[in-house]
């Protein structure tokens, strides 16, 4: 049998159902990347060139950032030796891990996208059998 595997995702955590001749494995991933939020406010800092403006929101974007490459680099380690991928969840993270997976030169393994909301692990490893029917 392939290797087949289903994953939910947003930006908070992904969960992975993997299908083989083992059986099924459910694996969870959490981002640490929180949420993403926006404030307002900023500091100042001197340098030599003058005045230079770092606001809290440009460190917190990048940390986040940061935190969701890392997040992204974990998950395509465990789908790397994927048959089939399948990729669904509520946000804008499914499309940030296709472009990485497209990156990482693995994008002709990926079977479907599709939006769908918070899913419990019952449900998401429903989902993926139903698309991979043993």
């Amino acid at each position: 049998m392939k290797k087949q595997i289903g994953l939910w995702i947003d930006h908070r955590e992904a969960t992975i159902v993997i299908l083989s001749d083992g059986g099924e494995e459910i694996k969870h991933i959490l981002s640490n990347s929180g949420k993403r939020s926006h404030y307002s406010g900023s500091s100042h800092g001197k340098t030599p060139e003058g005045l230079k403006e770092v606001t809290s929101e440009d460190q917190r974007d990048r940390k986040f950032g940061n935190n969701l490459t890392k997040f992204y680099d974990e998950i395509i380690a465990n789908i790397r030796d994927a048959d089939t991928i399948q990729i669904f969840g509520p946000g804008e993270a499914k499309g940030e891990l296709e472009k990485r997976i497209e990156h990482e030169g693995l994008k002709g393994h990926i079977l479907a996208i599709e939006t769908t909301d918070k899913l419990s692990d019952h449900q998401i490893s429903a989902k993926v059998r139903e698309r991979f029917p043993g």
